[in-house]
Parts: C-alpha cells; structure tokens; sequence
C-alpha cells in the first residue's frame, strides 16, 4: 500500500470517527466550563503519555488564549505539568496515586475535574475521577476506543468512539481547539 493510499485511509477514518462524536456533550462541557469560570471555580486536568500534553494544551489555551485581558478568566490546573510532584508522588506513594493526591490537597466545592485517557482505564486517572466523584464534583472525561471505566464515571462524555490512539488524540486536541474558537467570541 503506498503512502498516498494510507494518508487517504487515515483522513477518511478520523473524518467517520468525527461524525460519530455526541455534539450535545460537547455543548455540555462547554456550559460547565463557562459556569466554573464564572463562579471563579478551578478545572483540574489531566492525562498521561500525549493526554498528558493535550492536558497542558488545554490549560494554556485557556488560561491565556481565553483569559488574558477578560474580565472573566478561566483557573485551569494542570496535574501532570508539576514534575517534582508528579515524580516524589510516584516514587514515594504510587504512579497511581499521583492525580489523587493532588486532588486531596485542592480540590473544593463546585470544582471541575477534566480526565484525559485515550483507553478510559488508565488507573491514575480513573482514582483522581472516583475521588472526585465522591465529593459531588462535575467530571468530564475524554475517552477513546470503548470508553472504559473513565466514560462510566464521567458526568460529561467526550468520547471519540474508534479503536485508533493517534484519531483520538487527534480529536481530543480538536475539543481544546472547536471549544476555544468559540468562547474566545464571547466576554
């Protein structure tokens, strides 16, 4: 198969896969996005591998591309983007526990958590959203291929339903991007 053949297989896979995302959820997150900066709450976000890096995407483009000279600006806390804390956490306690534990120290009332976990399973994450969870606080989870316990305990479900890593990191970048085109419009 040539190189051609294959690149126009992988557009024509991520453009079925686009068709098949729930916009109402989109629009879901979005409303609590809004709502969370408004009534001056944090969003924690996280992931691992290149969820870790859609993670700080998305607290840089909001915290500087949505919030910069606006009245109104979004707290986005990045949980992966902490080395020292990340590492001493895994070292001393559990790679498991390195979202979590975080979580314990900051989050409060009325927060949003943002779990980021390509097969919906990674278990750092899925312990950071139950405990979350457990305190009443919105989840929005993306999520890939079946969605996995992520996409079960997510309150919000932006899922990209293809069994595909690269599609849905693609996607879960498109999120960052379709949801900041649009509020970037609004004060």
């Amino acid at each position: 198969m040539s190189y051609q053949e294959q690149i126009d297989g992988y557009y024509e896979q991520l453009k079925r896969t686009v068709d098949q995302i729930d916009r109402g959820e989109i629009d879901r997150a979005m409303a609590a996005l809004k709502e969370a900066r408004d009534k001056k709450k944090f969003v924690y976000i996280m992931g691992n591998g290149g969820s870790a890096s859609t993670a700080s995407h998305f607290a840089g483009d909001f915290n500087k591309g949505l919030s910069l000279n606006r009245e109104k600006r979004f707290r986005f806390v990045c949980l992966n983007d902490n080395a020292a804390t990340v590492l001493s956490l895994a070292n001393d306690v559990s790679y498991d526990d390195v979202f979590v534990e975080q979580l314990k120290n900051f989050l409060s009332e009325g927060d949003v958590v943002m779990a980021i976990s390509g097969s919906g399973n990674s278990k750092n994450v899925i312990n950071a959203v139950e405990y979350a969870k457990e305190r009443g606080n919105t989840v929005i989870g993306l999520s890939g291929y079946g969605g996995g316990r992520l996409k079960e305990l997510s309150d919000i479900r932006l899922h990209i339903p293809v069994d595909d890593m690269q599609i849905v990191e693609d996607l879960h970048m498109v999120f960052d991007h379709l949801m900041m085109s649009i509020l970037y419009k609004e004060n």
